[in-house]
């Protein structure tokens, strides 16, 4: 993905905010595995991701992972001036107005506006409440190095995700969602957050197919990584990878192949009326 010299957002902030009770959506892989890892040895899922390193070493390392942490940042922040461009554009295709999300980087934990407190085990995640997608960039880090999914692309596709959530709270679709599960069944709100993510996944691959048709700065090469990032974090994978067995009536996010499908039914279509994944009697 070219990147590098283009706009950045200033929609980002950082910090620890406060407050606040709404339901966040969309939170990652780590989330998953860091419950299972504290489930079954009570120890704080994000010093064992993270993994141990000695003061000699951290010294060492400081100055290489502040640099790389400042390049992500900027990367992140170009991402999310393209989703900008590209969703203020299709909302006024819609005849509606498209209100920007703030991007909030963290670090460890995060007290949000409007949906409590989150450890960056729970993954990057979309708040409602309070209309921001949370990152902490160390889940880049666990993306590549531990879910196998490389390339600067899946890194995009991760955060064109969360913004998807964010077109879905702009839509009314969150607010349906929320009052709909009020007399659901656990089960049955497994398979409606397997929409809503599904969903998200599409409106990422909206997101992709202008960001080629629009602004030609990505690739086929760039796609294949995006593809491999929502292979990555299917919840069938993740849960024969931690568990060994997989369990579908569990499932809330979503297959390798149900998210690598809509994601791509988003890229070569670029129609967000194609995304109605609550009308598919498949899911």
């Amino acid at each position: 993905m070219q990147w590098m010299g283009r706009r950045e957002s200033d929609n980002v902030e950082e910090g620890s905010g406060g407050g606040g009770g709404r339901m966040a959506v969309g939170g990652g892989i780590v989330g998953i595995i860091g419950l299972i890892i504290y489930m079954f040895t009570g120890v704080n899922p994000t010093q064992m991701l993270n993994g141990g390193t000695d003061q000699g070493q951290g010294q060492q390392q400081n100055q290489r992972v502040t640099q790389d942490e400042n390049d992500q940042m900027k990367f992140s922040r170009v991402v999310l001036a393209d989703t900008e461009d590209i969703w203020n554009k299709l909302f006024s295709d819609m005849g509606q107005s498209y209100k920007e999300p703030i991007l909030h980087f963290y670090s460890g934990g995060v007290n949000t506006e409007g949906c409590g407190f989150a450890q960056s085990a729970t993954g990057p995640f979309y708040c409602p409440g309070d209309q921001k997608v949370y990152l902490d960039l160390s889940f880049f880090d666990e993306l590549q190095n531990k879910l196998g999914a490389s390339g600067e692309f899946a890194r995009a596709y991760v955060i064109a995700h969360e913004v998807g959530h964010h077109v879905q709270d702009l839509l009314g679709t969150t607010n349906k969602v929320e009052q709909a599960e009020q007399n659901m069944s656990d089960e049955e709100r497994n398979r409606m957050s397997v929409k809503v993510e599904l969903q998200a996944d599409f409106y990422a691959g909206v997101w992709a197919h202008y960001e080629q048709s629009m602004k030609g700065v990505i690739n086929q090469q760039d796609i294949e990584s995006a593809l491999s990032a929502a292979s990555a974090v299917g919840d069938d994978r993740l849960q024969q990878e931690t568990q060994g067995r997989v369990e579908p009536d569990s499932f809330t996010h979503g297959t390798s192949a149900q998210r690598m499908y809509w994601f791509k039914k988003g890229y070569e279509t670029g129609d967000i009326r194609q995304g109605n994944t609550f009308s598919d009697s498949s899911l």
